[in-house]
């Protein structure tokens, strides 16, 4: 359902902008919505080349662009030189820890943490339009 939405909202903004749907898109969105983790634009190309050796790595990067553009995508930058690209969810909300030895992306929800950040912001008479939060260090396989 929400993959559909994506789908109909990344359509609806190829043809406000006057650009073309291609079937190299729709190849690369499918691929991209079906990704459970945030995704370089290398690694989304490296798993695409397998199946559709067509495909060439400027489209995967321009394409990638056009999602976030259009809203149902979002660059994140780690610090590590990397743009990585994870799906929108409208409504949902999470952070990230990120591991600077193996470079692994894990997601956190925390209902506390968005608390204690609403309650700052609002005794400063703050409006909060948008955030994100990273935490680096070792993740737990390489802290050992």
């Amino acid at each position: 359902m929400k993959r559909d939405i994506k789908k109909e909202a990344f359509r609806e903004f190829i043809a406000r902008e006057g650009l073309k749907s291609t079937r190299q898109r729709d190849i690369i969105l499918d691929f991209f919505l079906s990704a459970k983790r945030h995704m370089s634009v290398e690694e989304l190309y490296r798993g695409l080349r397998a199946r559709h050796p067509g495909i060439g790595y400027a489209t995967v990067c321009r394409t990638l662009k056009l999602f976030a553009q259009s809203g149902i995508a979002h660059e994140i930058h780690f610090g590590d030189g990397q743009t990585r690209y994870e799906h929108l969810v409208e409504g949902e909300h999470h952070d990230h820890l990120v591991c600077t030895v193996c470079g692994t992306i894990a997601e956190f929800e925390n209902k506390t943490i968005e608390a204690l950040q609403k309650a700052v912001a609002d005794s400063h008479g703050f409006i909060i339009r948008s955030h994100r939060m990273e935490l680096y260090g070792l993740c737990a396989k390489c802290a050992k």
